[in-house]
Formats: C-alpha cells, structure tokens, sequence
C-alpha cells in the first residue's frame, strides 16, 4: 500500500477528525482512509463495464453481432515495447 503525507491540516479539521474518528470507533489514519475512499470511489460511481453493457443494450447489440465482431479483429498479438 502507498503512503500518503498530508501538511498544514488546520488544528479544528484535525481536532474534528478526531472526533468523528472515535465517533466511529476507528483511529484517525484509519478515519482519513475512509474519508479518502468514500470520496475518490463513491459506490454509486459509474463502472466502465456497466456503462459500456448499457450502451450495447441501448443500441441493440446481439450476441450475433458481437461474433461478427469477434471473426473480424485481427488476433496478431501486440509487439512488446523496445527501448533500445
């Protein structure tokens, strides 16, 4: 896991992480955590895959069309990167 510093915290915003870390019953690291991921990955976020199944459906897509797709890509793997 990453490590993450954060500076200059104004002395009533830590005071009330505190708080509301024991609120909670969590350390105030542990608090911060929460606090971070409820923000940065709401759990009403939009998922890629989700959104790109509701486009197909949208649309129209059938598995049919997903096989024409499939027949036509070109298979031929990736040539790895050099960095000579």
């Amino acid at each position: 896991m990453a490590i993450l510093t954060v500076r200059n915290v104004p002395d009533d915003v830590h005071r009330a992480l505190r708080v509301r870390a024991a609120q909670h019953g969590r350390s105030t690291e542990a608090e911060v955590r929460e606090i971070l991921a409820a923000v940065v990955k709401p759990e009403k976020r939009v998922r890629m895959g989700e959104a790109l199944a509701a486009i197909g459906r949208r649309i129209g897509l059938t598995n049919e069309d997903l096989a024409v797709l499939e027949s036509v890509r070109d298979k031929t793997p990736a040539k790895p990167l050099s960095f000579d």
